[in-house]
C-alpha cells in the first residue's frame, strides 16, 4: 500500500543515504515531519539496493561514505534506465567548487555542504520537486 497524504494524494518517497547516525535522524525527523515518506541507506550498497526496491521520488546522498562512496553510487544510479531520472541531492563537508564540480559532473542535481541548515535542505528539495514537475510537463 503506497501511503498517502491527508488529501489523498500519495507521499513523496527520499532515500536518506549517509554512515553517519545523528545525520540521517536529523534528516528522516525533518522530513517525516514535512510529509514526506523516508527510507534510509547507511552505505552505498545497500543505498542502490533501496534505490532499486523502493523507487524513490529523490535521493539524499552523502559523498563521504566507506565502501562505495557517493560519486560512485551516483554513477551507478545514472546508468540505471529505472532510476537515472531520479533527483540527487548530495551532501558533504568538502566545500570546495572542485568538489561540487566533481559531485555535478556525476550526475548529481544539487550539492549542499555540511554542516547545514535543515530548513534550508528542505527548500532545495522542495526545488528539485519543482524542476521535475516542470521537466516532466515540458516533456509531454
Amino acid at each position: 500500500m503506497v501511503p498517502v497524504t491527508d488529501n489523498g494524494s500519495p507521499k513523496r518517497r527520499i532515500l536518506v543515504v549517509d554512515d553517519e547516525v545523528y545525520i540521517v535522524h536529523i534528516l528522516e525527523f525533518s522530513l517525516t515531519m514535512e510529509g514526506y515518506e523516508v527510507v534510509t541507506a547507511s552505505c552505498g550498497e545497500e543505498a542502490l539496493r533501496k534505490a532499486r526496491e523502493c523507487h524513490p521520488d529523490l535521493i539524499v546522498l552523502d559523498v563521504m561514505m566507506p565502501g562505495m562512496d557517493g560519486l560512485e553510487v551516483c554513477r551507478h544510479l545514472r546508468e540505471d534506465d529505472e532510476l537515472s531520472a531520479t533527483p540527487i541531492l548530495m551532501l558533504s563537508a568538502k566545500g570546495r567548487p572542485v568538489d561540487r564540480e566533481a559531485a555535478i559532473s556525476k550526475g548529481a542535481d544539487d550539492y549542499i555542504v555540511k554542516p547545514f541548515s535543515p530548513r534550508r535542505l528542505l527548500d532545495r528539495i522542495r526545488s528539485l520537486f519543482e524542476e521535475t514537475t516542470l521537466d516532466r510537463a515540458s516533456n509531454e
